[in-house]
């Protein structure tokens, strides 16, 4: 597709067959995560009927690089080539960066052909010239303490005196892999945000093809689940990616003991940090992380738009959506659940 005459830099469409080798590549970079393995990348694509493609870069035959790419079609939010898609992270990794620039050249030269319009970069390298947003989104990681008394005593001291409270209850917590359980949890949890519940299939598709990597701790009272969150694990790191309660959890403090007993699942799994994943900045989960003694930390996107086109909006925190928000927040759960996959799965 593309050549670079100085570093014989050849960059190519990957098939099914460089899974394994562009998965062992990402696993050793240093801005390798979960969300560049085949596992994510062709998980979301088949639980939201979207398309995944990676784009190659080798040099004399050895992988120098390369770049995950969901193609997302929405009619509502229209089209994007997004790296990676549904995900917090997963730009362009390579050896070095005249490497990297000729993988966003050659993916946008895959945005135009396949008319989309934006493309989106999630982390990695992100190119000279493209538009940089470093202030929208914030993430949240530390260690792991040695046991739950240090664990609490490393929270601050309400939020400490909060998960007391829960660990007081009469709650279970069980680990294990009920993604139907988890999905009602998660669709009544973002109904109550006001945005809409994405496929169960594609949770399915991701816990599956992580296998080991992944699980699903829920948190019930009276044997009601009231609390769930999916996980991954990715170089020692616990990743609570998609987790929610019921109106229920918060009289029982269901998310305080969800949290902490999975930091205390994966010290026992041999993890030594937390990821809390990312949240808009001046939000009230940015807030609640940092109320059990998280830093945020500045997450740096990038993307590029064709002339004379708008950048793609799909933050459900845009005035533009206050409206549609609050009226999704009033549908009743089952009208939710049966309308929210087919507008979700067009977010990317």
């Amino acid at each position: 597709m593309k050549e670079g005459p100085l570093l014989r830099t050849r960059i190519r469409l990957g098939e099914l067959h460089d899974d394994a080798r562009l998965d062992a590549y990402a696993r050793e970079h240093p801005q390798g995560t979960p969300f560049h393995l085949a596992a994510w990348g062709r998980g979301v694509a088949a639980g939201c009927g979207q398309r995944h493609v990676a784009l190659v870069a080798e040099r004399g035959g050895a992988l120098t690089g390369f770049v995950p790419l969901t193609e997302v079609h929405s009619p509502l939010f229209g089209r994007a080539l997004v790296s990676s898609g549904f995900a917090v992270g997963g730009g362009i990794i390579a050896d070095d960066d005249a490497t990297a620039e000729l993988l966003a050249e050659a993916a946008w030269d895959q945005a135009e052909r396949r008319v989309c319009p934006t493309l989106e970069l999630r982390g990695g390298h992100l190119p000279e010239g493209w538009a940089r947003d470093e202030t929208s989104y914030v993430g949240f990681t530390r260690p792991i303490a040695a046991d739950d008394e240090a664990e609490l005593k490393a929270i601050p001291r309400k939020q400490r005196a909060e998960v007391r409270r829960a660990l007081g209850f009469d709650l279970e917590v069980e680990i294990g892999r009920d993604v139907a359980t988890h999905h009602a949890v998660y669709a009544t949890s973002v109904r109550n945000l006001g945005t809409p519940v994405f496929p169960r299939r594609m949770f399915a598709e991701v816990l599956e093809r992580f296998g080991e990597e992944a699980d699903i701790l829920t948190v019930r009272h009276d044997g009601r689940a009231i609390a769930s969150v999916l996980s991954l694990y990715w170089r020692g790191c616990v990743m609570p990616y998609w987790g929610g309660g019921t109106a229920e959890a918060r009289t029982w403090r269901a998310n305080d003991l969800m949290y902490f007993a999975l930091m205390r699942h994966a010290r026992e799994r041999g993890c030594t940090s937390f990821d809390f994943g990312r949240s808009k900045v001046g939000t009230g989960a940015a807030a609640f992380k940092r109320n059990w003694g998280f830093e945020a930390v500045p997450l740096a996107y990038a993307s590029r738009t064709a002339a004379g086109e708008a950048k793609r909006e799909i933050n459900p925190l845009s005035p533009k959506y206050r409206m549609q928000v609050a009226l999704w927040q009033k549908l009743p759960l089952r009208v939710a659940n049966l309308l929210g996959p087919g507008i979700s799965r067009g977010l990317g």
